[in-house]
Order: structure tokens, then sequence, then C-alpha cells
């Protein structure tokens, strides 16, 4: 089955990038209740946002099978935004308010680039914690990404997040630390990337009550899960949902940041991404812009010659845990709603079931 955008138009860039135009507006598709219903709370940066939308896009897409899902644009209030962001924002978005009474089975929540080194201090906090809060009672489950997973464990918890001594960047190999719903048929090994200056870490999970899904000596903690009153929380460190050229991205624009003088040191390569012959070319690049540091270096940036043929090695391993999530999600509320409580009228001592 097509994805259903619920509440607005499908965004442009999805519609120009997807060959299978699998996702329609619910407006064209005749499917009504039946399927699961996901609330993307989309915060990336505005360079970031319409990728990460893709990216979303094309893993629920590839992993609904005959499942009808319907996906409802949000954004936390407060997360810094160009003109051109808010414009987009205003075009397919709902406001996170629509949500408190909108019918939703799951919510996906991304992270952001954080601005204060302390998560209660941003912006969007007072936000983010009312969705925290109404997705606990009202959802059978939540996906937290990066930072908001950062921030959920902060504010349910009091788990305090550590600073790295660098940038956890790249793809990593993790082992499966327990049979999970959500692991189901996953490898003893999977694969993730991840992008990030700070962690959790293990033992403080453990001693909350949390389930670690996937972890490595390398890059620590992957995957952990906990119920939080009506919904199970699943939080990812990582990026299941980047594409082949996520990373490359990055790695482009920390080091446009550093020619421009806005990062000190050069930024380091992710790790197990690039091939043999990506890793010579950068590396070369990297002697020409530390001999001169200029922003118009970019222009010979040489991504041109190997960008095409990337791949996404990882696909696997998210395509799991994804499918695995969206059949929970459907098996949990069809679960729900079998143990519903029925209503009835009384006459006397006659019974009426109503519907």
């Amino acid at each position: 089955m097509p994805l259903i955008v619920d509440g607005g138009q499908v965004p442009a860039g999805w519609l120009e990038k997807a060959a299978s135009h699998r996702v329609v507006p619910i407006d064209q598709h005749g499917a009504r209740g039946e399927g699961v219903r996901v609330a993307l709370i989309n915060n990336m940066p505005d360079a970031a946002l319409e990728d990460t939308e893709l990216q979303f896009f094309n893993l629920l897409d590839a992993v609904s099978g005959d499942l009808s899902v319907f996906v409802k644009l949000y954004s936390l209030n407060g997360v810094p935004r160009s003109d051109r962001g808010m414009r987009h924002l205003n075009s397919f978005y709902s406001p996170i308010e629509d949500l408190w009474d909108s019918p939703t089975d799951a919510i996906i929540m991304t992270g952001t680039e954080p601005r204060q080194p302390n998560l209660r201090q941003e912006p969007y906090w007072p936000t983010l914690v009312t969705v925290l809060e109404w997705a606990a009672g009202n959802t059978v489950s939540t996906v937290l990404s990066c930072l908001a997973a950062h921030a959920g464990v902060l504010h349910h918890d009091g788990i305090e997040r550590r600073r790295l001594v660098d940038k956890r960047f790249g793809v990593f190999e993790f082992s499966r630390m327990v049979d999970h719903a959500l692991t189901n048929g996953a490898e003893a090994t999977i694969r993730f990337p991840h992008s990030r200056w700070n962690e959790v870490e293990a033992d403080a999970l453990n001693s909350s009550g949390y389930t670690i899904l996937s972890q490595s000596a390398e890059a620590g903690v992957d995957s952990f899960v906990k119920r939080k009153k009506k919904s199970l929380f699943v939080h990812f460190q990582g990026h299941p949902e980047y594409g082949e050229q996520t990373l490359l991205k990055e790695y482009r624009r920390d080091v446009k940041r550093f020619l421009r003088g806005e990062r000190e040191d050069y930024p380091n390569m992710p790790r197990g991404y690039f091939d043999p012959e990506a890793t010579r070319l950068l590396a070369h690049f990297r002697e020409v812009a530390l001999a001169n540091p200029a922003e118009d270096v970019m222009e010979i940036f040489p991504d041109g010659a190997f960008a095409e043929r990337m791949q996404n090695t990882w696909a696997p391993s998210a395509a799991c845990i994804y499918k695995n999530w969206l059949q929970f999600v459907s098996e949990k509320k069809a679960e729900a709603s079998c143990y519903a409580p029925v209503r009835v009228s009384r006459t006397g001592n006659t019974v009426r079931f109503l519907d």
C-alpha cells in the first residue's frame, strides 16, 4: 500500500525524487481508518528538513507492505527557522497543537542541531516535554531519534548525556543484545549511521530500566527501549533512516565550516563509510584545504567523482527494525480494539449493545 499523507499536500521534494510516487494525499486515496497513523515530528534544521522527509518516506514506504500508513507532518515550536523553512512548514506541516486532537497510533520525532549545552534551555523544550507526556499516554509506540532520544531520557529519568571527545561519525557495527519484537529477524550484527557529539551511556540506561537492543564497544549504545505509560518508547542514538549520501553531505558541510573559520579543526572522515578511492581523494583534498584554508577551495571538493556510486549498506538493518516496528504498532492497536470497553444500553431486563 502507498503511504498516505494526512493533513496536507505531499512535499514536492518527495514527488520529484521518488520513482514509485507511492506517497499520496489522503484525499486521493480510498483508505479510511484502517492502518497505522504516524505523526512525523520533523525538527531537523532547514538544510536537512526536506531530506529528512524523504528519508522517512522512503523507509516507511519500503517496509509498509500491505499495511496502510498514514503520515502527518509536524515540527516543534521554537526550532530556529529561516523564512524559506517557515514557508515549507506552513505549506506541508500541521501545527503541533493539532496533535492533541488527532487520532495517532505512533510518533517518530527527530532531533535538531543543539544550540545550548543544557537541553532544558532550548526554546523548544516546553513543547517537546508536552509531546513526550502526550505520547506516553496516547500512542502505541514513540520513536525518538538522536537528540530527541537524549531529551526523552533526560525528561523521563533525569539521565544526562555526556559530551564526546570527538564526533561519533560514520557507519558502525553493533551487536544485537537481546531478543525483542523490534529485532526479530535481524542479523547478530547490524549496521547503522551515527552523527553526534553526545551520548547516553549503558550503565545509566540499565539502572533506569531501559532495555538495550544494540550496542558496540566502539560506538556505545545504538538503540534502546522502555515502556512509558501506554507507549513503548524506542530510542535511536543513530539514524537508520539516513540515505546513502547523507553522511557525505554532513561531512561536506563540516569541511565548509572549517574553511569559513566556523570551527577550529578539520573534521575527521566518517568511519566505515567511504570506499578506498573516495578516501584517497578526500585525503588529498584535505591536504589542499589545510594549505589554503579558504571557502572557495570547496569548488574542487571531489564528491562528484564518487557520490553516485555510494551504497546504503545499512538498509537491511533499517528495514528490519522499522518493519517490525510498524507490525508491532499494528498488532498492539488491534489488540486494544479487541479489548475496548463495550457500550451497552439497559431498559429493564433488556441489554442492547451499541456500536
